[in-house]
């Protein structure tokens, strides 16, 4: 038979894998795996819940008025000299911070994208109430958070961009942090991002302190599953109202 009349025979159809089989191996293929994954993001958030919560407390010292919060500003930029230099440990704390950032941000695109696969074209379901709200919100409020992170460094750190017309920057001779943070927030503009900022921190970490808890395998008690959660939410709605009465009170004129 010559190769012009040759005959090649259709592919064999039954070989070919189901789509369930396919999104089986691409969620397999991927690093890291999804459960070291979610304990990543899990670690990661706690430490970043225990920063907010520690930098509020530190923040509130705003109402002992400017002496006393431009010391604090100052502390926290000689601790541990001369050990380290003048805003070591600062800087330190904040590159753990950033990697801890950079981590829980690329796990989350990991494992959103892999529950996008393993789905399908279902929608996820069994979430009511408030627990759905913030779980279907949780990508957005962590969007939000990531740019608000942004702001925040360029108006009350760098001080360029939007900060406070006649920003000054800490010295190892004087600190105007308390002079900054009322500039900032006597602008309504800028008190109104930070409080819609507080409030997505609130569902974000309200429903990631809980996620956190499960994806560690720490495991809750039917009977205690509500008060668990309700303690989450608390957490989250205390450093939110902390942090909201500040912009607040510089508005009212309680802090000035």
């Amino acid at each position: 038979m010559s190769p012009s009349t040759r005959t090649v025979a259709p592919p064999d159809r039954s070989t070919r894998p189901t789509p369930a089989a396919e999104r089986s191996r691409r969620l397999r293929a991927g690093w890291p795996s999804t459960v070291l994954a979610k304990w990543i993001m899990a670690v990661t958030g706690v430490i970043f819940a225990l920063f907010v919560l520690v930098h509020m407390i530190g923040n509130l010292k705003v109402y002992t008025g400017p002496e006393h919060f431009d010391a604090y500003a100052l502390w926290l930029r000689t601790l541990l000299e001369p050990l380290l230099p003048y805003e070591g440990f600062l800087w330190i704390f904040r590159t753990v911070l950033l990697i801890c950032l950079v981590l829980h941000v690329w796990c989350a695109v990991v494992i959103s994208r892999r529950a996008r696969i393993a789905r399908g074209p279902h929608r996820r379901r069994g979430l009511r109430g408030m627990d759905s709200f913030a779980a279907r919100t949780m990508p957005v409020t962590g969007i939000v958070l990531l740019l608000f992170i942004v702001f925040h460094l360029l108006d009350l750190t760098a001080g360029v961009g939007v900060a406070p017309e006649g920003f000054q920057h800490t010295t190892p001779e004087a600190s105007h942090a308390y002079a900054n943070l009322v500039a900032s927030f006597s602008r309504p503009w800028a008190a109104a991002v930070y409080i819609a900022a507080m409030v997505m921190l609130f569902l974000h970490l309200a429903h990631g302190l809980w996620s956190a808890l499960c994806d560690v395998g720490i495991t809750v008690a039917e009977r205690v599953r509500g008060t668990v959660m309700l303690l989450c939410g608390a957490y989250g709605l205390a450093v939110m109202i902390g942090n909201i009465s500040i912009p607040l009170a510089v508005l009212t004129g309680v802090v000035r």
